[in-house]
Order: structure tokens, then sequence, then C-alpha cells
């Protein structure tokens, strides 16, 4: 695999009541094409800001991003809003109230000027097919779907701007169990056949567990442990990687070993 996005020791710090706080401290890694990295952490971490450094939504204080061995400026042009797009939690606040879902789909096509003119209607439906949608959905508003649905609409948009790398902001988090995990299959499904490159934002190791390649763990600001997806579950290195996982929901007796060792040795140590 080769290199999409290279992220180099970017710190973020901002001013809170007349105070510096540091968001991000001296952050690298790389993004692989073709891969689902996990950007994981608790509220504070630093997993948002990476996030929205990411998207151009702000600029980092220091470092740099490359995106396919080109720099990457904080103030993004067209051909960079289109390579990199964005998923988010709750897509009925990213949806236009007032604009069917179709007209959504198509806005993303117009934009970037992306086919025929002509053509842009029907390839709205043909979107809405990819994720398992019926075209007919085109005519409806975000409403009076539910939220399953609505983030495949997001999960469409993503793709009608044939991005190459797409950032998923907790994507599953308000979803329930049944309908996360069919939203997770579409993903894994849309990666293989698109070849699309993931950003997963997540405070949930048991959703990372079924769709990560890789696993980035932040905590307060800092990357404190990158490796495999195999290798963070079965052998974490750092302390507060292994609390993580021990507070995921147990689901097979690996695990649960894996589990009670860590409680033993927090209870050896404290």
């Amino acid at each position: 695999m080769s290199t999409l996005l290279s992220v180099s020791n970017v710190s973020k710090s901002f001013e809170v009541n007349g105070r510096r706080v540091q968001a991000l401290d001296n952050v690298s890694f790389d993004v692989e094409k073709g891969e689902c990295l996990a950007i994981v952490g608790e509220s504070g971490s630093g997993k948002s800001t990476i996030a929205n450094i990411i998207l151009g939504i702000y600029g980092a204080s220091e470092g740099q991003l490359r995106f396919k061995d080109e720099p990457l400026p904080a103030k993004r042009v067209l051909k960079h809003r289109q390579a990199i797009q964005l998923v988010q939690q709750n897509p009925l606040s990213s949806l236009n109230p007032r604009r069917s879902i179709g007209a959504s789909l198509r806005l993303a096509l117009d934009v970037h000027k992306i086919g025929e003119p002509s053509g842009r209607v029907k390839r709205t439906g043909e979107l809405l097919e990819e994720v398992g949608l019926p075209a007919e959905f085109r005519t409806r508003n975000p409403s009076a779907l539910s939220g399953g649905q609505r983030q495949r609409v997001a999960i469409a948009r993503a793709l009608a701007c044939q991005s190459e790398l797409v950032v998923l902001d907790e994507p599953t988090s308000a979803l329930d169990v049944l309908v996360q995990a069919r939203v997770l299959r579409l993903l894994k499904d849309l990666k293989d056949s698109r070849g699309l490159t993931y950003i997963f934002i997540t405070h949930d190791l048991s959703v990372v567990r079924n769709i990560a390649d890789r696993v980035a763990v932040f905590e307060k600001g800092r990357l404190v442990e990158l490796g495999s997806t195999e290798a963070i579950f079965a052998s974490p290195q750092h302390e507060y990687t292994r609390r993580l996982i021990a507070a995921v929901p147990v689901v097979g007796r690996d695990e649960a070993e894996l589990r009670a060792r860590i409680m033993e040795d927090r209870n050896a140590n404290a």
C-alpha cells in the first residue's frame, strides 16, 4: 500500500477563557491507501481535533499534512474538499431538511461537476441503490427516513463526490446495535469495492474491532499507541490502551482472558 495522508508533528492549541489549552501535542502518523485507520480515545483525547484538522476545519498550530505526497494547506481548494469527505455522527444535522434526498445528492454532483448534467438525476438513484436504498427515496425528505437510512444517504453523498478519503465521525454511535452492524457491513463492502480509505473516529472499541485495519490511540492530545487492530487487542502496550480494552464488552474467551490479565495487572500495581 502507498501512503495517502501523512500527518507530521502536528500540534494544536486553543485559547479558552484567556488560558492556553493544548489539544494536540506533536502527533505523527500515516494513513495508507485502502485501509481503515481507527482513531480512538475518550472525550478530550484530541481525536476530534485531529479529524477537524484533516478536514480543514481547523488549521494546525505546528506541523504539516501531506495528501498524495503534496502539502495539504489549511485553506482547502475545491479539489481537496472533493477528495476528503466527512460522514457525521448525526446525518440529520448535515442534511438540509427542506431539500429532498435527491436534491442533496445532486448538489454534490453539481458543485464538483461530476458527470453530465442530464445524467445527474439518474446518478442520484444509482448512488442510493449502492448504499442499499431504493432509487425512489430521492423524492423523500430527510425527516421521512430512519436514522440508519439517513446515515446511508450521508455515505452516498460522500460517494457522490468520488472522494478518496472519508472521515467517519462516530458514524454508528446514534444507531441501535442491529442497524449499526448493517451500516458497518456496508462501509466494509464499499471500502473493498471502491478502494476507499477511511479514518474512523470513535470512542467505542467494540466497533473498531469489526472494521479497522489499524488503531491509533489518543490520550490527552497525544498519540500513545499505534498498531494493527489484531496487535492492539491481543497485546496492548500502553496502560491507557489497556484500560480502554478492559472496558470493552467481552464477546469471546480470548478477550475474556485478556481482560482478566489487564485487571490482574492493574490490581497488582494499585
